[in-house]
């Protein structure tokens, strides 16, 4: 019984039943970030060898050495997996180069930092490299625009540069994009020869493909 007007009293409660009453968030595991690289970098080592279409998250899983459910808790399709991994390289892409960049120097050296910034970075990058050239086509038009974005920023970047190189690029014909984008096919494409024991070095190859460049400019306007 309790008096008229007052309140009653709070029922006996168990301490372990009212605790678990309120249950506490899932949190992420210490190794979260770690284990989506991994993932992410087997990923793209299954994709690059067995294609877009015949890689398998059975696979992927296997190769990354986690289990189906821990694949699928972290990425739940393939065409998530392939985002993630070109995301992720486009914006570590990006980072280098903005990193690599010298505002205060002249431009001719200038385009040689970045050319060398983005040889190095593409350096065990490979698999990845080729998932962007080639996994892209079964993205959302949302992913792919941010995708896109991202390699919008670094071509301008580029152009930029090649522009104070040659302001007169544009003058008469729209020569400065297909300039640009031919530093960009020697580069890109640099994967489907270049060895680590070949002939020439990133750092000298990066000179070869800025030297073209430079001395080719001269010759197109």
């Amino acid at each position: 019984m309790y008096r008229e007007g007052g309140r009653p009293p709070e029922a006996a409660v168990d301490p372990v039943k009212k605790q678990n009453r309120f249950p506490m968030a899932r949190t992420r595991a210490v190794d979260f970030e770690e284990k989506q690289r991994g993932i992410l970098t087997s990923a793209a080592a299954v994709f690059a060898e067995m294609g877009m279409e015949k890689a398998s998250m059975s696979m992927i899983a296997s190769h990354s050495n986690v289990s189906k459910a821990l694949l699928y808790h972290y990425y739940p399709s393939k065409d998530a997996l392939i985002f993630d991994i070109v995301r992720t390289h486009l914006t570590e892409l990006e980072s280098a180069i903005e990193a690599a960049d010298r505002p205060d120097l002249p431009p001719q050296d200038r385009l040689r930092m970045l050319v060398k910034a983005v040889l190095e970075n593409y350096e065990g990058a490979d698999n990845e490299h080729k998932v962007q050239l080639n996994g892209t086509s079964a993205l959302s038009q949302e992913q792919l625009s941010e995708l896109q974005a991202i390699e919008r920023q670094i071509v301008k970047r580029f152009s930029g540069v090649i522009g104070d190189i040659n302001p007169d690029l544009n003058k008469d014909r729209p020569l400065l994009m297909p300039v640009t984008m031919s530093l960009f096919g020697m580069m890109n494409w640099v994967y489907m020869w270049f060895r680590p024991n070949g002939p020439i070095t990133r750092d000298e190859y990066a000179d070869i493909a800025t030297t073209l460049i430079l001395e080719g400019v001269k010759a197109v306007t």
